[in-house]
């Protein structure tokens, strides 16, 4: 039975070694793609393994897709000797966990055939379709995780982890005039989810906006006041604040990967904003895409404030780099699969929310600009120069949301975004995404969001 010597991997590896630790994943994945009222294919995937880690003077990673126990025990010989070496051998050691967590599924991925699925694209596509959408895209895809972790330390924890997600792009044209809208869904859950999403209202509100931006007029270009919104909080909180807080791009280690930190050198804790901004990173956030109990190191996962009014608070920490802090991890642990090393990921990042409702970050705006969504972003690779285009977008007059304008820009830093902001609603939204690091690449699945926030005195275009 597939996973079975985990147990036995450590009993072995821990005689052998100061640390030891063996984390076994079983993945299995489906998609299926509706593009232009045709189905476009299906993928299907399925892999399981083991990682396994020695620390003796230095920390040595082998994988290996057997079952088969001599192979597996000569992988772990032949790791041996390079442990021996001098080289980077700290590690933070916590507290023995036993535990097994699943996540609840209503409607089980395991029930769902292939023609179901194919059912939930075909049916966007047509309502699309009706709508005048020429170009259009729709992905339905799911992944059932079963996971292992043993360590010397006595760590012993089994999970089952279900994820859905959703995910379209379309198109609408008006003569040489073009608008695209995307929009990606996801959570920890069975098929559940997708029926909670209201995909119909959501694709008929998102089509009406991007006809009506074909014919809005760009904005003057100035100074005003300006509302965000969930979605771009969210983009926000996860790329100027998730990624830098991130303690391996903080000492470099993804220098020539994933990128740096504008954090790297900075007198901690380093002031990012006004006191009303925290940022918050949390794996435990019920049915989050990002959700888990433990991090794939079986470290018990808990929520971070990343910056906490307006200065740094946390960093995302995995074993190694927590060690290197001489602190305890946090739960930042994550690896894409059973070949891959974890590193220190992102899991549930969002704006906290405030005290104001929504109204009232418009009453006290004269002139301004509420930017609901994004169309277009980018951020430069320490994650401190950024860009946000509008998608849907509307003027804001004398305390009131006016008429819709076309793509307006943003653009800024990551402290003088922060700093600018003076009031935070109470409302709170998400959306889902898949945050790449690492090399090999390593796509792991995640949430960002947040509430509407008001920015002072910004340069828009």
């Amino acid at each position: 039975m597939p996973g079975e010597l985990i147990d036995r991997i450590v009993d072995y590896a821990s005689g052998i070694s100061r640390f030891s630790d063996a984390r076994f994943m079983a993945i299995n994945s489906k998609g299926v793609a509706y593009r232009n009222g045709e189905f476009e294919g299906m993928e299907s995937s399925s892999t399981s393994g083991y990682a396994i880690r020695l620390v003796n003077n230095s920390m040595g990673f082998v994988y290996t897709d057997s079952e088969d126990w001599q192979t597996v025990r000569e992988k772990i010989d032949l790791l041996l000797p390079a442990t021996k070496r001098i080289g980077k051998n700290r590690i933070s050691e916590t507290d023995p966990v036993k535990d097994s967590w699943k996540v609840d599924q209503k409607k089980k991925i395991e029930d769902i055939s292939v023609e179901e699925r194919i059912e939930i694209a075909r049916r966007s596509d047509k309502l699309l379709e009706s709508l005048g959408v020429a170009v259009r895209m729709n992905y339905v895809g799911d992944k059932k995780v079963v996971q292992s972790y043993r360590n010397s330390d006595g760590c012993s924890i089994d999970a089952e982890i279900s994820r859905v997600s959703y995910y379209y792009v379309f198109g609408v044209f008006d003569g040489s005039q073009f608008e695209q809208s995307t929009g990606q869904f996801g959570a920890s859950s069975g098929y559940e989810y997708l029926d909670s999403l209201d995909l119909e209202e959501r694709l008929r509100s998102e089509v009406k906006a991007m006809k009506e931006n074909l014919s809005a007029p760009a904005l003057k270009p100035g100074t005003y006041d300006l509302v965000i919104g969930p979605e771009i909080s969210g983009i926000v909180a996860h790329e100027s604040c998730g990624h830098p807080t991130e303690y391996d791009r903080i000492i470099g280690r993804e220098g020539a990967l994933a990128g740096e930190s504008f954090l790297t050198g900075k007198q901690f804790p380093y002031r990012i904003g006004s006191e009303a901004v925290s940022v918050i990173d949390d794996p435990t956030f019920n049915m989050s895409y990002g959700h888990y109990k433990y991090d794939d190191e079986g470290v018990k996962a808990r929520k971070r404030y990343l910056y906490r009014k307006g200065f740094t608070d946390e960093f995302i920490l995995n074993r190694e780099s927590a060690a290197m802090l001489g602190v305890e991890p946090n739960g930042g642990g994550r690896s894409s699969s059973w070949n891959m090393e974890p590193l220190a990921r992102m899991s549930t990042t969002y704006i906290e929310p405030g005290e104001y409702e929504l109204e009232e970050l418009f009453e006290e705006i004269r002139s301004g600009v509420y930017m609901k969504s994004f169309t277009e972003w980018n951020i430069d690779d320490i994650r401190f120069n950024e860009k946000y285009v509008g998608k849907e977008s509307y003027l804001i007059e004398n305390g009131e949301v006016r008429g819709r304008i076309r793509r307006p820009t943003l653009e800024t830093n990551t402290v003088k975004f922060y700093s600018s902001i003076d009031a935070v609603a109470k409302d709170l939204d998400f959306f889902a995404g898949n945050c790449g690091k690492g090399e090999p690449m390593q796509g792991v699945d995640v949430w960002m969001g947040g509430p509407h926030a008001r920015l002072r005195n910004m340069y828009l275009k």
